[in-house]
Order: structure tokens, then sequence, then C-alpha cells
């Protein structure tokens, strides 16, 4: 063998060896990979439990436990950050459909959270709601915990500005055209009901279940888009929302509508036809005058602490007081602000599936 063949095959076997080693290189030991997530840039934020917490200044993967809070993250552009959910397809079907990356989270907060599955997501953060009874538990695997909440428009401006801050990117400005929007469509219809009498508004009554009857009183996002709308809260004096009232408190307070949320899609659509069949029900002025109404239910609750409502105090206020709203066109605001903000291009027929509280076919 000629000595330029041997220098030639010194050079292969010694490129081979140094080729696997270098490739041997680049794979990282569970504990090597523990130490990358460790030494992530981090950033202290103040969560709305007043708490301060410690993040990756780029977060990528999120667990939500906060049913209303996963539309907000698909809204604001982190949608495919979500790994672990309260939520499965069954559960909230619209948010599937125009979130498809909602498929790979996995369901680890219900009906109880499941800490060894929530650690096999490897979330960079935990969001929670204020008060959530497992921030000790998560803390306790090192997961950062981010309590979040609101009551009323203010308090859901100021969360989805947290949220748009602890995503980054444009996520910020997106949060801002939601709450120019939201700001908006307020004040457009409030420029109208502010007008009304308070002594010509409908009492209004918000139920999410019958038998037991839970309505939502005082001192909630309902009570507040109620008050929006033109209406009154006819529960207003009990403060809170799933408030479990007799039939006779029903009948005492008479209301002259009767909103039923949707809760499982389809609960609202059972509900009315209960009502119009109970004969308890038939004394109440709403059911007697066929002022019974089924709350819109799309991505998340029209009415519970979503980004949605901003579509139910337009719905609201057209449903209360239909003759100071005749040109708004609530097919087309939907389909609107679902393009706009959820980045879907709804059907008629979706449209109307949405509006009246129904699952996608």
């Amino acid at each position: 063998m000629t000595r330029t063949k041997k220098s030639l095959i010194l050079i292969f076997a010694l490129s081979t060896i140094l080729g696997i080693s270098g490739c041997g290189n680049t794979q990282s030991t569970p504990k090597q990979a523990a130490n990358q997530v460790d030494n992530q840039q981090k950033r202290t934020i103040t969560d709305e439990a007043g708490k301060k917490v410690e993040i990756p200044v780029n977060v990528q993967r999120i667990a939500d436990s906060w049913s209303a809070h996963n539309e907000v993250l698909v809204m604001l552009g982190g949608g495919d950050k979500i790994v672990a959910t309260v939520h499965t397809p069954e559960s909230r079907p619209w948010l599937y459909k125009v979130n498809p990356a909602m498929s790979k989270a996995v369901n680890t907060f219900n009906p109880n959270i499941n800490i060894e599955e929530l650690v096999k997501t490897k979330p960079d953060i935990a969001i929670v709601s204020v008060g959530d009874k497992n921030v000790d538990k998560i803390s306790e695997v090192h997961i950062p915990v981010v309590q979040l909440n609101f009551t009323d428009f203010n308090g859901l401006k100021s969360c989805f500005q947290l949220t748009g801050d602890i995503l980054g990117g444009d996520a910020k400005q997106r949060a801002q055209q939601y709450d120019d929007y939201l700001d908006s469509k307020l004040k457009m219809v409030t420029d109208v009901t502010s007008k009304i009498p308070q002594a010509d508004r409908p009492k209004v009554l918000h139920l999410t279940s019958l038998s037991p009857n839970i309505a939502d009183g005082g001192n909630t996002i309902i009570d507040a888009w109620i008050q929006a709308a033109g209406g009154v809260n006819a529960a207003a004096e009990e403060p809170g929302s799933f408030k479990e009232v007799s039939m006779e408190q029903i009948l005492q307070w008479n209301p002259e509508v009767i909103i039923l949320g949707t809760g499982n899609t389809g609960l609202g659509a059972k509900n009315a036809d209960l009502l119009k069949t109970d004969p308890r029900w038939q004394e109440v002025k709403a059911v007697k005058n066929g002022r019974v109404y089924v709350n819109p239910n799309g991505a998340f609750m029209w009415d519970r602490y979503g980004a949605e409502e901003a579509l139910e105090i337009q719905w609201a206020a057209k449903t209360l007081n239909p003759d100071n709203f005749t040109n708004l066109d609530m097919n087309q605001v939907t389909q609107d602000f679902y393009k706009m903000f959820l980045n879907y291009n709804l059907t008629d027929d979706e449209t109307n599936r949405i509006l009246t509280g129904k699952n996608p076919v």
C-alpha cells in the first residue's frame, strides 16, 4: 500500500471517529436537559394574586388550568404553546376547531390534577385562576405558577395585557388590539343603553342550571354585561357566581328575561324546553312572554370570563333591547370577530350554531 493511500485511510478513520464523537456530544442526558431548562434566562412578573413569579423570558410550553384562559392564549397567538389543559374536544369543541393544535395538549387538570402527567408535559409555566387549590402542588414540582383572574371589564383588559406580556413578541399588540375593540363595543352599546331609564330596563335572570336553580348575582362579569346591555340583574342582591336560588325567590323576582347559560354545549336548549313545559315556571313573566334565550357558546362560553365577552355585550344589548339595536347584525359581527382575533373564517352555518349554543357538526 502506498504512503498516499495509508494517509487517506488514516484521515478517513480519524474523521469517522471525530464524527461519531461529535454526534454523541449533541445528545443530552436528562440531567443535562434539566440544567438547560434551569439555565433559561428568567424575569420576574407580578401575577394577579399579587405574587412575584420568576418565569422564562421565552415561554414556549404552557399548562393552563383556567378554562376561560385557554382561548385567550389562542387569541394572542399562543395556542400552539398549550401542552396541558383542563379541556377535551368534547368539552370545548369550538376551541379545538379554531385551534387544532389543542389536540396535542394533555388534559392533566380535570376532574383532578395529575401531577405526574403534568410534569411529563414539561411546561415552562402553569396558569391557574386566583386562589386555585393546586397552586402549592404545582409549585412543589418547580413549575412557576401564574395566577390570573378578573370580575369586570377593566380586570379583563388587565388580565389580557399581562398574558400578552408573558407570551412576548406581538402578543402585547394583539392584547391591545382586543382591548381597543372591547372598549369601542362597550362605548357603542352604552352610548345607547345609558339613555334607557332605570324603570324601563328589563329585569334579567341569568341561570346556568335548573334543579337546582343556579344564578349569577352581583359583582360578576355577568352582572357587568347585563348592566352594559341595558338590563337589571334580578339576582344582583346575591353577590357572586353560581348561587343556588329557590323557585320561590325566582317567583318573587319575576324576571322579564331569562338567559340560559350553555355550560356543556346543548344544555341551554334543553333547559329552555324544560321551562316551557314545567308548570312552576309558567308564572314567571319571562316564560309567559316568550323571552327565554339561550346564550351563544363558541370557543369559550360567551357569558363567562372569556375573550368572547366582547361579543356577549353586543348580543345581550340586541337581545334585551332589540328596538335600540336594529342595525346590529350579530352574524356579521361574530364572523368578523373570529376572523380578526381567532384567525378562523366561520361559515354561515357555523355562525348560526354558535349563536344558538350548538356544537360544530
